[in-house]
C-alpha cells in the first residue's frame, strides 16, 4: 500500500520506518518541507508539499499534535474524503492526562469534523514511539475504534504489519472512550505509577 504520514516527528518516523520495513510505500508531507525531506529520505520514502497530499494514499497517518491538528487538516482535509484517515493524538495536557476535549465529544470526532468524507479510525494512541521501531511480533493489543468496516481493515493490517495485535473497539462514537483511557495511562505514568498495576488482570 501507498501510506501518507502528516508529520514529521518521532512518532510518525517510527511507523512510517515500521510500515516502510513491511514493504509500503511511504509518503511524507509536514508543515516543515526539510524534515518531510530527511524524513523521506531516513525512510526510503518521498517527501510532498501539504498541498500535495494525499498524493494517491490508501491510507494517512495523522502524526502531529493535537495543537497542530486544525493548521494541517485546513490544509489537506477535503483531499482525504474516502481514505482511512489514522488518528492517533492524545488530546491531553502533557504530564497530567486530563482530556482537552468538550464534555460528551471526542477528539477523533474533531478530526472527522475537520477532514469531511475520511473514513476516521482512532488507533495507535496508547504505546510510545519506541515500541513501532523495533523488528518483532506481538508487541502490543492496539485498540482501536471506526465506522467504516473497510477501513477498520486496512488499519488492522497496517496493525499487524508493525507487529501489534488489532482489536476493534466499536464505532467512533466509542473513540472518547479510548481517549480518556490515554489520558489515565499518561496521568498514572507522570505521577511515577506504573498503569499496568492499575489494570485488574482478567482471567
Amino acid at each position: 500500500m501507498r501510506i501518507g504520514i502528516l508529520g514529521t516527528g518521532t512518532f510518525a518516523g517510527a511507523l512510517a520506518t515500521g510500515w516502510a520495513r513491511a514493504g509500503h510505500d511511504i509518503v511524507i508531507g509536514g508543515r516543515s518541507p526539510a524534515k518531510a525531506e530527511a524524513l523521506a529520505e531516513k525512510v526510503g520514502g518521498v517527501a510532498r508539499p501539504l498541498a500535495d497530499m494525499p498524493d494517491g494514499a490508501d491510507a494517512v497517518l495523522l502524526a502531529v499534535t493535537w495543537t497542530g491538528v486544525d493548521e494541517v487538516l485546513a490544509a489537506v482535509g477535503a483531499k482525504l474524503a474516502g481514505i482511512p484517515l489514522i488518528d492517533p493524538t492524545n488530546p491531553v495536557d502533557h504530564g497530567v492526562g486530563e482530556l482537552r476535549v468538550e464534555p460528551g465529544r471526542s477528539f477523533a470526532g474533531h478530526v472527522a469534523e475537520r477532514a469531511p468524507g475520511a473514513h476516521v479510525v482512532k488507533a495507535f494512541h496508547l504505546f510510545p514511539a519506541a515500541l513501532w521501531t523495533a523488528p518483532g511480533t506481538g508487541k502490543a493489543t492496539v485498540a482501536m475504534c471506526g465506522d467504516d468496516s473497510g477501513a477498520l481493515d486496512v488499519v488492522g493490517s497496517l496493525v499487524r504489519d508493525v507487529g501489534g495485535t488489532p482489536a476493534v473497539l466499536g464505532g467512533l462514537d466509542r473513540a472518547r472512550q479510548l481517549e480518556e483511557a490515554a489520558g489515565f495511562v499518561i496521568g498514572l505514568a507522570f505521577a511515577g505509577v506504573d498503569p499496568r498495576s492499575a489494570v485488574p488482570a482478567v482471567p
